[in-house]
C-alpha cells in the first residue's frame, strides 16, 4: 500500500509554547495559523502536527495523495482502497471512509496499543 505522507499529530496543551520548543528543533511553520488552533511544523521532511483542542490523544497521520510537501503524488492508493485492504487483514474502524464516493475521505482505526491512526486524503 502506498500510505502517503507521515506526520504526527501531537494534541498539545499550549499552542504557543509547542510552537517555541519545535522551533528551537528546528521546525518551522509549513501550514495552519494560531487562529485556527493548529500548526503543521517542518523540519527537512518530518511533518508534525500541532492541535490544540482538536482531540484528546496523539495521532499517526497518513494522508494518501501527498507527499511530505502537500504536494499531489501521480498513482497513490486511493483511502477507500487502502480501507478494503486493511479490513481483508482484520482492521476494525473507528470511522470509515465511504466507499460510494471519491475524492477526499478519511479513516480512523487504533493499533494494538490503542495508538490512534488515521487516514486524511484531501485529495
Amino acid at each position: 500500500m502506498k500510505l502517503g505522507a507521515f506526520s504526527v499529530s501531537l494534541a498539545v496543551k499550549d499552542l504557543k509554547v509547542s510552537r517555541q520548543f519545535y522551533e528551537n528543533m528546528g521546525f518551522a511553520v509549513f501550514a495552519g495559523s494560531m487562529e485556527s488552533n493548529y500548526l503543521i511544523m517542518k523540519n527537512e521532511q518530518t511533518l508534525i502536527g500541532l492541535f490544540y483542542g482538536m482531540f484528546e490523544n496523539n495521532i499517526l497521520t497518513f494522508n494518501p495523495g501527498w507527499d511530505q510537501h502537500a504536494q499531489l503524488v501521480e498513482g497513490f492508493d486511493d483511502v477507500r482502497e487502502i480501507q478494503k485492504t486493511l479490513r481483508q487483514h482484520g482492521v476494525k474502524f473507528e470511522k470509515e471512509a465511504d466507499e460510494s464516493t471519491t475524492g477526499p475521505g478519511s479513516l480512523v482505526f487504533f493499533d494494538p496499543d490503542g495508538n490512534s491512526i488515521l487516514f486524511d486524503q484531501h485529495v
